[in-house]
């Protein structure tokens, strides 16, 4: 005569966390993939202030100019004769980027209208001056 012994296996129970890990690394390449497409000047600039002065979340790239002259675009120093240059590579990546040129309040208005037609003669149409809101 055989005995027949019968092992109950305990189920395991528990939360599977893949999904989850999944989820949380999609987020992580979003958030890494849009911090890439934010590009700073490089230096604070002292905005003028103006009354119609809005904010602006668009801009792709932004170009500071700063009081004794120099400019900036993406933490790099370039002459001014390069903007356009560096602008039309950006819009190469980018079509359809926006630009923003912070200026600062005591830079030479000549040297913003020069950078803003740089701009303009590499293709952007899209082109802010920065200024902070009056109180």
């Amino acid at each position: 005569m055989r005995i027949r012994r019968h092992v109950h296996q305990q189920e395991e129970t528990g939360i599977d966390l893949a999904p989850m890990l999944d989820f949380v690394m999609n987020l992580l390449i979003f958030f890494i993939i849009t911090a890439a497409f934010i590009s700073e000047s490089g230096i604070r600039v002292n905005r003028p202030t103006a009354q119609t002065a809005t904010k602006e979340d668009q801009a792709n790239v932004f170009i500071a100019i700063s009081a004794n002259g120099e400019v900036w675009i993406d933490r790099q120093h370039v002459d001014i004769r390069s903007v356009r240059a560096n602008v039309q590579r950006l819009k190469a990546q980018h079509p359809k980027i926006t630009v923003v040129i912070q200026a600062d309040k005591d830079a030479r208005a000549g040297l913003m209208v020069e950078a803003m037609d740089q701009v303009r003669l590499a293709g952007v149409k899209d082109v802010a001056i920065a200024a902070q809101p009056s109180k």
